[in-house]
Formats: structure tokens, sequence, C-alpha cells
């Protein structure tokens, strides 16, 4: 570790890979025709035009491919916010204007939610265990005759916890209602087989190491679309404005890579979770957060027990982090996923996420847990375990 401030990117240990994956090299050597020659617009209808449209169409069919679904059921947008709008705003209608959501939900489900609450639909929003998971029974009352959609995500942001979607579809199935899930966590890291039980799946690909600025959603055979954005007619008119071909090819090889490397990333990727997690847990005073049973492989929450997460974030400097708090133009507030989950608000502000992905090294991981306790180390001998906020 580097003293003071750092602005060599390449001494960075990346863990942070919730918040957003490293593009896979892979992925930019297959953008990169379409960021220079192959310039075109894909609805064009000249030969470069079309030429362009069978990429689209090629990389479309990896995505489906990916998830288990067919190529008709796939949409183009700019990423999984916009892909959850979509998916919100367009099934609530007269007769069916209730939603059940999760407190735990991301803020484009939950601000989303909100909207739709403002302009007179009803949200009930349900609570989790310390855990982070659902009750079946809370979900099970919530139902009304006008409720026209379950949206629960498939993996928590801040936690890593898994929710049983498998069973959260059958119980809104059975109620009448269509069940919607962000996938942004889960699409090329675990098996997803989309048809045989989701109606709407969210996506992005900067999160299975393709490009920013790309996203998708897939809506099932049954499912009414309505499309937010109008011109055009692109997307078969679910989706209008020209196709980000370059980003549609990234997200296309980031979805054949992810499919032909899932189990292997799994191994490698949990095997370095959980040298960090132990050792970390190791540490005076800290608890993991959230389910240890029903968790993804890539992350890891810890608890340091009267020690604000933002000091440490800010002294580990090389060493990128969350502490899962909420950022909104830049001002940080304690996670309400935390929160939820009964952890007070000061609680919430010790917590910090560990994300780990394709890219991380053995070497990466001690220097993190030698650079996490070395500073834990210098605040308890300082402050004789006081709190510590800056």
């Amino acid at each position: 570790m580097t003293q003071g401030k750092s602005t060599n990117m390449d001494k960075i240990i990346y863990l942070d890979n919730n918040s957003s994956t490293p593009m896979d090299p892979r992925v930019l050597a297959e953008m990169m025709p379409y960021l220079t020659d192959k310039y075109g617009n894909a609805a064009s209808p000249h030969k470069l035009g079309k030429y362009l449209d069978t990429v689209i169409e090629t990389s479309r069919k990896k995505i489906a491919d990916l998830i288990d679904t067919n190529t008709e059921e796939i949409f183009f947008t700019a990423g999984a916010t916009e892909a959850i709008n979509m998916g919100l705003r367009g099934l609530v209608r007269p007769g069916k204007h209730h939603i059940i959501t999760v407190q735990t939900e991301h803020p484009a489900v939950l601000e989303t939610c909100m909207y739709l609450e403002a302009k007179g639909n009803a949200v009930t929003y349900l609570s989790v265990d310390s855990d982070g998971l659902i009750d079946f029974e809370e979900l099970e009352l919530a139902f009304t005759p006008y409720t026209a959609l379950v949206c629960v995500m498939h993996v928590n942001h801040d936690t890593g916890v898994i929710q049983d979607i498998e069973r959260i579809a059958e119980i809104a199935h059975a109620h009448g209602a269509f069940f919607m899930t962000d996938g942004s966590l889960s699409v090329g890291k675990l098996p997803i087989h989309a048809r045989s039980f989701i109606d709407i799946l969210t996506f992005s690909a900067h999160k299975f190491y393709g490009p920013k600025g790309i996203g998708g959603i897939y809506f099932g055979s049954e499912v009414p679309l309505k499309p937010l954005i109008f011109s055009g007619g692109h997307e078969g008119e679910a989706r209008s404005g020209t196709l980000n071909v370059s980003g549609i090819v990234g997200m296309g090889k980031a979805a054949e890579l992810a499919a032909s490397q899932m189990y292997e990333d799994e191994e490698r990727i949990g095997k370095l979770r959980d040298i960090l997690e132990q050792q970390l847990l190791a540490i005076g005073g800290t608890k993991l957060i959230g389910s240890k049973k029903y968790r993804i492989y890539t992350t890891s929450t810890i608890r340091f027990d009267g020690i604000d997460s933002e000091y440490i974030v800010q002294k580990l400097d090389d060493i990128c982090v969350s502490n899962c708090s909420v950022l909104r133009y830049f001002e940080a507030a304690p996670s309400p996923v935390l929160q939820a989950m009964g952890l007070s608000k000061d609680e919430a502000c010790n917590a910090l996420r560990f994300s780990l992905g394709r890219f991380n090294t053995a070497e990466e991981i001690g220097q993190t847990v030698e650079a996490v306790g070395e500073v834990i180390k210098q605040l308890h001998n300082k402050n004789r375990y006081g709190e510590i906020r800056i």
C-alpha cells in the first residue's frame, strides 16, 4: 500500500464489483470494429445497415441463450434502470393498479413505485428478516383483487442475499399476478431459466463484465408490453431510439463469456470470497450481515462495530470497497437495505461491502485483509474502540 492519495490507477484493488464490473478485454475487442469502421445505423436499409441488424440479432441470441428464453422476448434498453421503469410503469392499468415489492429493493424500483403511488396507484412494501429474506406468509396476505405485479429482486446489491424467486413467482401466479425480478446482480453469474417462471427480467451489461450504457428487459409472451419511449418503432415498437450497436455487441459477448465460464467463475471467486470473509471476521468486533446460506458467491458485507465505514473506505485509498450508502448527487446516507434488516442508522454506517469479480486475485485478497486489519488496529489503539466519524 502506498501512503497518501494515489493517482496511479494501475495500483487499484477493485472490490466493488456489485457497483460495476470492469469490462472484460475480450468484450472490448469484440466491440472495437463497431466503434470505428462499422459505424452505421442498424435501422438503415442499405448494405451496412442490414449487416448491423444481423449482428444485433446474433447478440440478442447470445443474451437469450444466457437466460434461457427466446430472442423475440429480449428488448434492449440503456440499462437496468430504464428497464425497471419500463416493466413497472407498463403493467399498472385500470383495475390492476396494485404492486407488491420489498423494502430492500434497489432505488430504481423503490423510486419508480413511489412515483406510481403519487399517480394514484397502490404499492405494498414487504419487510425482510435479519437475514434479508422475505416472509412468504406476509407475501400471501399482501394480495388484493387489484394486484398486477410482484416485483422482487433476485440478488440484493448491498448484501448479496438471494431471494427464492421461483417460489415467489409461484405465489404471484397463483394469485393471478405477474412476477418481475431485477436480475442486475444475477444475470451472468447464476443460472436463470426465465421462460420457466419469470414474466419480466431486467439486467445491465456493466454488471457482468460488459459496457456501461446498455441493458435489457425480458418480457414473457403473455405480458402486455407498454413502451415508455416513442419515435421510430425500434425494437418492435417496444423501445424507440437508434440502437447502440457497439454496446449490444459488447453485451452479447459478455453474455457468451458468462455462459461459457459461469461455473468456473463461481468456484474461483467463491473461494477468494470465503478466504477474505473468514480472515476479516477473525478481526475483533466484526459480524457478517445477511444470510450466510442464501447469498451469492461474490459478496461479503461485514459490520465493524463502532467504526464509521466511510473512514475505512478513505483510509484504504487504493482498495475500492463500498460502505453500502445510498448515493444521491454525491451525498451519502445510511443504507435503507441494512436498516430494513433491523440495523440502526449507526450500525448501518459500520458496514463495508466487499464484492469480488472475475479479475481479482489471491494476492489482492491478502493485501486487502492486511490493509483493513491495519486500519482497524490503528483506530482501536488510538481511540480505545470509540466511535470514529469523519
